[in-house]
C-alpha cells in the first residue's frame, strides 16, 4: 500500500481508473475503542488474513498495533511471511492448520506459531523439529472444536490432547482456543454452548495439573457482544475495519469504517429513449437519458449480480447503475447531475458529502456477508494510505 505523502508516484495513481483508498485513522480510532471495550488483562489480536480483509496487510499491522493491538492472526504461511519481510515483529498467529515438513521449517524459521488441531499434526510438527533444534522450542496454539465444526480437536478429547503436546520435546504450548460459530446471533444459546463445552474442557485440562497460559475464544461477534468471552484475548478481524457483524451490535462501541472504492468517469453521453445499455440489454431506457461510463467491474470487484441494483456517489448525488456490470466498466444514469465531465470521481463504496455506501449495503442486497464484499476487491485497484501518515506508523509500530 502506498501512502498519499509518502510517494510522488501517488500523484499519478490517483489519476488511475479506479482505487481503494484505505483510511488509517478509522483502523487506529476502531482498535482504540476495542481497547477502551476490553480489560486490562485481555489482550487484542488483529486478524490481517486476506490481505487484512482488503486493506493491505503490512500497512494495516503497522497501524494497528502502533494504537494497542499486540497480537496477529493470518490464515497462511505465506502471510506472515508478508509481515516478518516488512519488519514486523509481534506475534503472529497462523489460524489455518498446517502438515508438511516445508511448512513446519518455515514456520519455525520466520518465527510464527502454529495452530495444531489434531495429535498427528503435533506429532508430526515434533518431528520434523527434532531435526532443526535451532529453532525449538516452538510455542503453539491448540485449536479445540466446540460446535463450529471446522479445524479442531473434539473438545471432549482437550485434556488427552494438551497432555499430549505438552509431552512432545519440540513444543511449548502458547494457547488453547476454540471459535464461535454463530456469535453474531442476537439469540446466544448456541455461543453460549460452546462457551460451556470450552470452559468443561479447559476444566478438564488443569484437572490433570495443566495450566495453558493463554485461553481464547471471541472473534468481533463475541467481543463485542458478551465481555464473559473475552479471555485472556480476543481474535478481531471485521470491527478493526470499522463494521459491526450484525446491526444490533453497533451500540456496543462507535467504529468508522475504512475501505472507500473510487473510481473516475471516462465518458458522459446521452442516449435517447428505448436505447439498451450493456451486455444483454438488461437496461432499456425508458427516456432520455445522460450517462455516465466508469472504469470499474466485476474484475475490479464489483459483483455482477448488483447489476441495476446499486447506487454510486457522484459529486454528491446519489445516483443509480444500469445496465449490467462488465469486466472494466460499468454505467450510470447521471441525468441528474449537472456539468458532469470525463474524470469525476465516483464513489461506490463509502462516503460522498452526507451521502454514503456502505459494504453492508451490497451483502443485503446480495444476500451474503460484508466480508466477502471487503475480500473480493482484487489487487489490480491500487490500495492508497489515507488519513494517519503511514510513516507514523513504521516508525513506532515494527518493535512489536
Amino acid at each position: 500500500m502506498l501512502s498519499w505523502e509518502q510517494s510522488p508516484s501517488v500523484a499519478l495513481m490517483r489519476q488511475e481508473r479506479a482505487w481503494v483508498e484505505v483510511n488509517l485513522s478509522a483502523i487506529a480510532h476502531n482498535v482504540r475503542q476495542l481497547r477502551r471495550f476490553l480489560s486490562a488483562q485481555t489482550a487484542l489480536m488483529a486478524v490481517v488474513k486476506a490481505d487484512a480483509y482488503g486493506h493491505g496487510a503490512t500497512t494495516v499491522a503497522q497501524t494497528v498495533l502502533q494504537a494497542g493491538a499486540t497480537w496477529l492472526g493470518v490464515a497462511t504461511i505465506p502471510e506472515g511471511i508478508e509481515l516478518r519481510e516488512a519488519g514486523v515483529q509481534a506475534p503472529i498467529l497462523v489460524l489455518g492448520a498446517n502438515h508438511t515438513s516445508e511448512q513446519i521449517r518455515a514456520i519455525a524459521h520466520w518465527k510464527l506459531q502454529p495452530t495444531l488441531c489434531t495429535p498427528r499434526q503435533a506429532l508430526v510438527f515434533s518431528e520434523v523439529l527434532a531435526a532443526s533444534p535451532q529453532h525449538c522450542p516452538l510455542p503453539v496454539h491448540l485449536k479445540l472444536d466446540t460446535g463450529m465444526s471446522r479445524l479442531g480437536t473434539p473438545w471432549q478429547e482437550a485434556a488427552a490432547f494438551v497432555k499430549l503436546v505438552q509431552h512432545l520435546p519440540n513444543l511449548t504450548i502458547a494457547s488453547v482456543y476454540s471459535h464461535l460459530a454463530t456469535a453474531e446471533d442476537s439469540n446466544r444459546t448456541i455461543a453460549k454452548q460452546q462457551q460451556q463445552r470450552f470452559e468443561t474442557a479447559v476444566a478438564q485440562i488443569k484437572a490433570w495439573g495443566l495450566h495453558p497460559p493463554c485461553l481464547h475464544l471471541a472473534n468481533s461477534g463475541g467481543t463485542l457482544s458478551d465481555p464473559t468471552f473475552h479471555y485472556d484475548m480476543v481474535r478481531v478481524g471485521l470491527a478493526i475495519y470499522g463494521l459491526y457483524p450484525a446491526a444490533h451490535l453497533s451500540t456496543t462501541i462507535t467504529l468508522k469504517p475504512a475501505l472507500q472504492v473510487k473510481a473516475r468517469v471516462t465518458q458522459v453521453k446521452a442516449i435517447p429513449a428505448g436505447t439498451g445499455v450493456s451486455y444483454g440489454h438488461r437496461f432499456v431506457a425508458e427516456r432520455e437519458m445522460q450517462i455516465a461510463v466508469v472504469a470499474i467491474g466485476y474484475a475490479d470487484g464489483i459483483p455482477r449480480n448488483l447489476s441495476n441494483k446499486m447506487d454510486a456517489l457522484v459529486k454528491e448525488q446519489r445516483v443509480s447503475q444500469i445496465g449490467a456490470v462488465t469486466m472494466d466498466q460499468i454505467m450510470l444514469d447521471v441525468s441528474a447531475v449537472p456539468d458532469l465531465e470525463e474524470g469525476e470521481v465516483v464513489t461506490l463504496l463509502g462516503q460522498d458529502g452526507n451521502q454514503s455506501i456502505a459494504a453492508d449495503d451490497w451483502a443485503a442486497t446480495l444476500g451474503t456477508i460484508s466480508w466477502e464484499i471487503l475480500c473480493g476487491f482484487k489487487h489490480r485497484l491500487p490500495r492508497i494510505a489515507i488519513g494517519q501518515a503511514l510513516q507514523d506508523s513504521v516508525s513506532r509500530c515494527l518493535e512489536g
